[in-house]
């Protein structure tokens, strides 16, 4: 996108859209693409004990986690952390990574995509499928659409069974 045409975007929180399931509040701020914005943001609050997502990788954008409050689990690659409350995280194209709140905690986190690609479609189809309005397949079906392309990882299976 040429800088001369970016325009500023403002999301006030009185009319962002909301998305949620079972274990999760998502606020949608900015979707790459729509209004002149060149990045995807959203805001999740997660339960305590809340899995945020499983193994998984972007080819084509960086993705951003600011912690707001509460901690959250991360796996990047093999190695599994806990962000805390101010902490921020950026996470490469091609690299392994997943998140859930920490273990007895709830998390409160910032997500921005850049460079941005439409993926508000991909929160809202979530949130059906963990309500179970959709299936599952769905969501591997949008694997290339959304730039979501998940792996198996035994260490991350490994830390979620740890925190039962």
């Amino acid at each position: 996108m040429n800088a001369a045409a970016l325009k500023p975007v403002l999301t006030r929180a009185a009319d962002a859209e909301t998305t949620s399931d079972p274990s999760s509040v998502m606020t949608l701020l900015a979707d790459s693409g729509t209004g002149g914005s060149p990045l995807t943001s959203y805001r999740s609050q997660f339960t305590e004990g809340a899995v945020g997502a499983p193994a998984h990788f972007h080819t084509r954008a960086s993705e951003l986690f600011f912690v707001i409050g509460g901690s959250l689990q991360v796996l990047v690659d093999d190695e599994v952390t806990v962000l805390d409350e101010g902490d921020l995280l950026l996470v490469p194209p091609h690299t392994p990574h997943a998140f859930a709140a920490a273990p007895g905690t709830e998390a409160d986190v910032l997500f921005v995509f850049t460079p941005g690609m439409p993926r508000f479609d991909y929160l809202r189809l979530l949130g059906r499928v963990m309500r179970g309005e959709a299936s599952p397949q769905e969501i591997k079906d949008s694997s290339e659409r959304f730039d979501n392309h998940y792996v198996d990882s035994p260490v991350w299976r490994a830390a979620l069974e740890a925190n039962r």
